[in-house]
């Protein structure tokens, strides 16, 4: 069976990867001072500015048609089934559109709710492609995806609540506002919602609170699990982003992604956010 895989911008998807693996994206939309354009990489500098400015920036899910002709262009290109995963439904609409979508598909759609944000979706979407490439039914690529999805793990570091408290993203993580603001709030997605899991007296430290984490998190793995992708995300923070991947590069001895985040998850969290996500391997 051919399999297509979709996912939505929020992903925050390298291009190589999304091309190295046939996935096709689905962008949200960002709109800057009421004008709006689709989530891509060409707007990250758009929105950059725009978060420097403090200007009035809104986000918002894409049209079930957006999904709808995804679906189409897949069923031409021979796919006989459709995994479409996207972010956590308790921080956008946008798997609900794609389950509208779904109804019309030419083709069977399995839309799956990661229950997650970022990089998750996104090794989430490139295992799922690897599963198909492999030879494996639908259903299996479902059940594999969702174990992968259920052992992930997704923290941010943060240096202001204010936007995700101006976007309604902010979940359990309201419990943080009113801080001192020499307190960085180490943020992590828990059962589909933002919410707060430390607080740090500076962002060095959150930084080694967050290789810490991910370190046991690779060394603490499911029965079922061997070994796990792990990606650094950061809007405007490239440096200490960078650095943060080759300790834990060193750390865990494997490949580690470093990724813009894109400009929908970006204008949610502000300017200097690093976060990291883990994706844990099935071993075969």
């Amino acid at each position: 069976m051919s399999i297509a895989v979709v996912t939505d911008s929020t992903a925050s998807l390298p291009l190589e990867l999304r091309s190295e693996h046939g996935i096709t994206v689905v962008p949200l939309h960002v709109v800057v001072d009421s004008q709006e354009r689709v989530d891509d990489d060409s707007i990250n500098d758009w929105v950059v500015d725009a978060l420097h400015r403090k200007a009035d920036i809104s986000t918002s899910r894409p049209a079930p048609i957006s999904f709808l002709r995804a679906y189409e262009a897949a069923a031409k290109g021979g796919a006989q089934a459709i995994v479409s995963v996207h972010l956590s439904s308790d921080l956008s609409g946008t798997v609900d559109s794609a389950r509208s979508a779904a109804l019309e598909s030419p083709v069977p759609v399995h839309v799956i709710d990661s229950r997650t944000i970022g990089m998750g979706v996104g090794f989430a979407a490139v295992a799922a492609s690897r599963d198909a490439a492999a030879g494996r039914d639908v259903d299996d690529v479902v059940e594999r995806l969702e174990r992968r999805l259920g052992g992930s793990s997704a923290r941010w570091l943060v240096h202001s609540l204010d936007r995700l408290r101006r976007g309604g993203r902010i979940g359990g993580a309201a419990a943080l506002l009113g801080s001192a603001l020499a307190v960085k709030p180490v943020l992590h997605v828990h059962d589909g919602q933002v919410a707060p899991l430390e607080r740090v007296r500076t962002a060095g430290k959150a930084i080694a609170r967050l290789q810490e984490l991910t370190v046991q998190d690779s060394r603490s793995l499911p029965d079922w699990a061997d070994g796990v992708d792990i990606a650094v995300q950061h809007i405007e923070a490239d440096d200490r982003a960078q650095g943060l991947a080759r300790a834990l590069s060193d750390a865990v001895s494997t490949r580690v992604e470093t990724t813009r985040l894109s400009a929908t998850v970006a204008s949610h969290v502000g300017l200097g956010t690093i976060g990291v996500a883990v994706l844990p391997h099935i071993r075969d």
